[in-house]
C-alpha cells in the first residue's frame, strides 16, 4: 500500500497521468471513494498519459465510456448496477482485455474482476486536498507504484 496527497485538482490529474505510465494492456483499476472527491479527474490523467485527446467525461449516467489512445481506455461507474449480475452481463474485462478498465466505484464490484487489479482509494481531507492510496493485488505489486507518487 502506498500512499499520497493532493491538493488539487490539477495534482489528482498529474497523477493520473503518472500512474499511466505503468499501465498495460488488460490492467484493471478499480476507483474508490465518495462522491466529487477526484476519480473521474485521475481518469482524466490517465487518459491524457495515453494519449487520448478528447475530454474524459463521468459515466455516470451511460456507465461505460470508451476512448482511444496508445492503449484503449474503458471507463466504468458501476454506482447505479443493482447487482454484480448485472456487471457480470457488462462483460467489462472482456470488453478491455486489449485496453485498460477503469471501474469508479469499483469497492462494489472487487470480487467480480481477475485478482491482478490495482486498487485507488481517494478520501477527502479538506476542501481540495485528497489522501490517496494504491493498493496492489496480485502480480500489482511487483509494479514501481512508489515512482508514481514520488514525481
Amino acid at each position: 500500500m502506498i500512499q499520497c496527497h493532493s491538493t488539487s485538482d490539477s495534482e489528482t490529474l498529474a497523477l493520473g497521468r503518472r500512474l499511466s505510465g505503468l499501465l498495460q494492456a488488460g490492467d484493471v483499476v478499480l476507483l474508490e471513494g465518495s462522491l466529487g472527491c477526484g476519480k473521474t479527474r485521475f481518469v482524466a490523467g490517465v487518459a491524457e498519459g495515453l494519449g487520448v485527446d478528447r475530454r474524459v467525461t463521468s459515466p455516470s449516467f451511460v456507465i461505460v465510456q470508451e476512448y482511444d489512445g496508445f492503449i484503449p481506455i474503458v471507463h466504468a461507474d458501476v454506482y447505479r448496477l443493482g447487482s454484480t449480475g448485472e456487471f457480470a452481463d457488462l462483460q467489462l474485462p472482456d470488453l478491455a482485455r486489449e485496453g485498460v478498465l477503469l471501474i469508479e466505484w469499483g469497492d462494489a464490484v472487487e470480487q467480480s474482476v481477475p485478482s491482478d487489479h490495482l486498487v485507488v482509494r481517494f478520501e477527502i481531507t479538506g476542501e481540495s486536498e485528497r489522501t490517496i492510496t494504491f493498493i496492489p493485488r496480485g502480480s500489482w505489486g511487483n509494479r514501481s507504484l512508489g515512482d508514481v507518487v514520488a514525481a
